[in-house]
């Protein structure tokens, strides 16, 4: 068996894969910034790092063959972040990487943090080790928190379709990477729900799950820029939340595959079944 470093496992992809390795017996080592808040799992090792760390990173890493590399939160240093983290897990002799990309991940991507993700793969594949990537499409789980309080989902999406993956759907296949990373070395996931649904299908979804009053506001750019002034957010944060919008009016987001059942052997989840098991 490998020696495996789970990050993220306080989160909830890493921590689904994390609670995934330790049913079915995979020792692993729980790589986190607070160690009071790793989960308590059988098999599992703790150790303290960060991704801007370096040093930390490498000492934390040392002895490990496969990293699991959940993409760091969202902000203006997460690309510098990350590379960090990848030459540290190079310098401590880590020979492959899963990391949680994004579907669609291009330098061009309309989805402006899509563009992170695309450097991130090069700085990977240009380390020389093994690597999986995960492109994993918008989550299932969070879009009713798209909504604001009067239950109106607000975004320049127009009628564009987006394929939504569930988390668990995620962690599933990064379990099943981990446990046997050889046959999975240098290969690109897709990983998307079963159906490409219009935000408008997504409200009328959400609302005819929980039973609410759930709909979806087509703004216009400038709309969408302005409904966000509210929060004072940096710029690239606002660019990141409306273009979250314009990259599924784009289209580059409505393809499905069946990577989820290719790889674990069961069919990924709908936005409906989601809602229904959440």
């Amino acid at each position: 068996m490998p020696t495996i470093a789970v990050t993220g496992s306080t989160g909830s992809v890493g921590g689904a894969v994390a609670a995934h390795l330790a049913e079915a017996g995979t020792p692993q080592h729980l790589l986190v910034r607070d160690p009071s808040r790793a989960p308590k799992l059988p098999g599992a090792t703790v150790g303290t790092s960060s991704y801007a760390d370096a040093e930390a990173a490498t000492q934390a890493l040392a002895g490990i063959d496969v990293l699991f590399m959940v993409s760091g939160a969202e902000n203006a240093a997460r690309l510098t972040d990350h590379r960090t983290f990848i030459d540290a897990a190079v310098q401590a002799g880590v020979r492959h990487i899963v990391y949680t990309s994004f579907f669609r991940a291009a330098p061009d991507a309309t989805f402006t943090l899509a563009r992170d993700h695309y450097f991130t793969e090069q700085h990977i594949q240009n380390s020389g080790l093994d690597h999986t990537f995960l492109r994993d499409n918008f989550y299932s789980d969070v879009m009713e928190l798209f909504a604001g309080e009067d239950g109106v989902i607000r975004g320049p999406a127009g009628d564009g379709r987006v394929s939504l993956v569930a988390r668990a759907d995620v962690a599933r296949v990064a379990a099943r990477v981990l446990i046997g990373p050889q046959q999975h070395a240098n290969r690109t996931y897709d990983l998307t729900g079963p159906e490409a649904l219009s935000m408008s299908e997504v409200a009328a979804t959400i609302a005819d799950v929980r039973g609410r009053a759930v709909s979806f506001h087509d703004e216009t750019l400038d709309e969408a820029y302005e409904s966000r002034a509210v929060w004072n957010a940096p710029d690239w944060q606002n660019d990141a939340w409306v273009s979250t919008y314009t990259a599924i009016a784009s289209g580059e987001l409505s393809a499905v595959t069946d990577d989820v059942e290719r790889v674990t052997g069961r069919r990924a989840m709908t936005l409906r079944e989601v809602l229904q098991n959440g």
